[in-house]
């Protein structure tokens, strides 16, 4: 029993190792030779956790030599943009100049539902607004709305914007966070001093927020 459950660990210490060095992307966007080698990884990484009689370095060297085998892909797919085509495919646009291109859709055996599906995830609900919709790669459609569609920016109403920096958790759950504190050149008397001004205690905090702007958002417990 406790062979097995050491077995498991230093598989999934090992798992773990790999994953990383594969890089962080969501399952979404990974490219097919990435799907495959996550997939195969699983299935071999089962076979010695439950079975003892296997040796573990049988599990170990299968599962070092997909990771190598797909190092090397992502090198390959990086320098080379045929090896790219051939392994990853290329984008398909299914949308062109506001209309449905068929053939494309067809060749990608994609459905119309499916098209306005992601459409609608991407807060085009309507095709009419649509001037090009490509499905990338990954399996992911981006979407190009037509000019009179696109959101209005500050710099199109040659606005300054105001700069809000990135936020920080400053207290959570009442315990005080001191290396964002810090990081934002707060001391405990700033800090002590906007509770009270939102007329909240330190252990009533749920999350406290601080942008570099000094934006603050606060929720209490409930």
């Amino acid at each position: 029993m406790i062979t097995i459950f050491l077995r498991t660990i230093l598989i999934f210490i090992l798992l773990l190792v790999a994953v990383r060095l594969m890089g962080k992307r969501e399952i979404g966007q990974l490219q097919p030779f990435e799907l495959v080698v996550i997939i195969i990884i699983a299935d071999v990484a089962s076979v010695p956790m439950e079975n003892i009689n296997i040796p573990l370095l049988q599990g170990i060297i299968p599962i070092l030599g997909l990771l190598v085998s797909q190092l090397v892909f992502s090198y390959l797919n990086i320098k080379f943009s045929l090896f790219h085509q051939v392994f990853a495919g290329k984008p398909s646009i299914l949308i062109e100049k506001g209309r449905i291109n068929e053939q494309n859709l067809k060749k990608q055996r994609y459905t119309i539902e499916e098209l306005m599906e992601q459409l609608r995830v991407s807060g085009y609900p309507h095709l009419g607004d649509v001037e090009y919709a490509i499905l990338e790669t990954s399996g992911e459609v981006s979407v190009i709305p037509k000019t009179s569609k696109n959101i209005v920016t500050c710099q199109d109403l040659s606005i300054r914007p105001i700069y809000e920096g990135v936020s920080r958790i400053v207290v959570l759950e009442g315990r005080i966070f001191e290396k964002n504190l810090s990081a934002l050149q707060k001391t405990h008397q700033w800090l002590f001093q906007k509770l009270q001004e939102k007329k909240v205690k330190l252990e009533e905090v749920l999350v406290m927020l601080v942008a570099e702007n000094e934006r603050i958002f606060i929720q209490k417990k409930e």
